[in-house]
This record gives structure tokens, C-alpha cells and sequence, in this order.
């Protein structure tokens, strides 16, 4: 059951998951830091059902993209069909991975010291991937997996579904901007099946409906922004900006929440 918060503390949730969500710092990272830091207190589910917002935004920012993959399919083109079997083929290994260690990951929500790490590690692999000259390699069936192992590993707070899956895929010789996009899209059915499955398992109780909602609403703004934000920085090939951060941040809230007694 979610527990009952105020509309501007679920405003303010929405708004950093909404940004954070596809920038590679981790979302659900800043979240369990953030309600830590603030001392409010929300499960899990929580984090995960207002991701709705920030899938909404996707779909609207790649709504070209998703319907020449939805048309093309429908008409029997090859690229579509292909670039559509590819997508399937990345989820496999994400929900094995998802599902397989969905309880160990939850309880990751109430580390934020653990969290916080992991944050740091993200940083560590984004200077890794940011470190690749010229990747101009297309995406492959054998790539398609190993981006979905990525995906499923950032089931984890602290470890960036974006940047997990984008950093894979440019160590593995990927172009940016194709790593990029085909992880914003891997990302839809991943997160739409733990939104829905959370709600189910978790409904939403009458009281806590309107912070929810506001929440969502924050989350799909923010996320909107942020997705042209990042595309703009990958474009300039300034990825190596997010993993200072990463590193920064998650050392910064390590000490905080080690100090508050997290």
C-alpha cells in the first residue's frame, strides 16, 4: 500500500524522477536518496508506478520512431521487422534478470548508503564508455542481448537503466545516437510490465491517489524536457559530463545519508 505523502513532496518526486529518469544517473537512485535526505517516506512502488509519466513523455518524444516500427511491421518491411526483433530479443535477458532478482533489488530501496555506491559505479562505467573513439557500429542480435543483460542489471537503484544500456551499447561499438535511441525504446515495454505488475500487486488506496497522480503528471514533464536535454549532450559527444556527476553525486550522498544514519 502506498503511504499517504503531501502534494508538493509528490510534485517534487515527480519532477527529479521525470528528469532523472532518462538522463544516465539513475532515477530510482536520486529517489531512495532524495526521500532519505527529506525524510519522506514512500515504497518502492511508488518510485516504480510513477514511471508511467516518464514513459508517456518517450512515446511522445520517439512517437515517429514507434510508428515506423508499428507501420512497417504491419506492411512486412524489413527493417522494421528486424529492428521490432531486436527490441523483443533485448527483453528476454532483461526480464530473466528482472524477475530472477526483482526481491533483492527491491530491498535496494531501503540502502541509501548501498544506493548511493551504486550510483558511483554508474559513474565509473559512463567514464569507461565515455573513453570509445568513434563508435560507428550497427546494433546486432548478439549486441541486442547484451544490452538487455545491461537493462536488466539496472533493475538496481543507483545503476542508470540509460546509462547501463548506452554505455553498453557504445563499448560494444554502437553508435551514440543509434545506442541511444534503441535504449529509450527497450526501455518502454520493460518499464510499462513493472508499472503494471507493481500496481497490481501494490494498488494505489484512495488516499494516496492525488499525490500519485501529480506525481505522474510532474514526472511526464520533467521527462520530456530531459530526454531532448540528453540527446542534445550525447550528440556532442559530452557524456563523460554525467559520469563527474555520477561520481560526485554518489560520494556526496554516501557521506549525507552514512551521517543521517541510512
Amino acid at each position: 500500500m502506498l503511504h499517504q505523502i503531501t502534494i508538493l513532496e509528490a510534485l517534487f518526486l515527480g519532477l527529479i524522477q521525470g528528469f532523472t529518469e532518462w538522463l544516465p544517473v539513475s532515477s530510482s537512485g536520486h529517489l531512495v536518496i532524495f526521500q532519505a535526505l527529506l525524510d519522506v517516506s514512500v515504497p518502492a512502488e511508488f518510485d516504480i508506478v510513477i514511471m508511467a509519466g516518464t514513459i508517456a513523455a518517450l512515446i511522445l518524444y520517439f512517437r515517429a520512431k514507434i510508428q515506423f516500427i508499428i507501420l512497417g511491421v504491419l506492411s512486412g518491411e524489413r527493417k522494421a521487422i528486424n529492428y521490432a526483433l531486436l527490441i523483443i530479443l533485448s527483453g528476454i535477458p532483461t526480464g530473466i534478470i528482472g524477475f530472477a532478482g526483482r526481491q533483492f533489488f527491491k530491498s535496494l530501496f531501503g540502502q541509501p548508503v548501498g544506493v548511493s555506491i551504486l550510483i558511483i559505479i554508474t559513474g565509473i562505467f559512463l567514464f569507461i564508455a565515455s573513453m570509445q573513439k568513434n563508435p560507428a557500429g550497427q546494433i546486432t542480435a548478439k549486441k541486442a542481448l547484451l544490452i538487455g543483460v545491461a537493462q536488466g542489471i539496472a533493475t538496481a537503484p543507483g545503476i542508470s537503466r540509460s546509462g547501463a544500456t548506452i554505455g553498453a551499447g557504445i563499448i560494444l561499438g554502437i553508435k551514440p545516437r543509434d545506442a541511444a535511441e534503441f535504449s529509450f525504446l527497450i526501455g518502454i515495454p520493460a518499464m510499462i510490465v513493472a508499472s503494471v505488475l507493481t500496481f497490481m500487486e501494490e494498488p494505489v488506496s484512495g488516499s494516496g491517489f492525488a499525490p500519485l497522480m501529480v506525481a505522474i503528471i510532474a514526472a511526464f514533464i520533467a521527462g520530456y524536457a530531459s530526454i531532448g536535454f540528453f540527446m542534445k549532450i550525447l550528440q556532442e559527444n559530452r557524456l563523460y559530463y554525467f559520469a563527474i556527476y555520477c561520481v560526485v553525486a554518489g560520494t556526496m550522498y554516501a557521506i549525507l545519508t552514512h551521517l543521517l544514519g541510512y
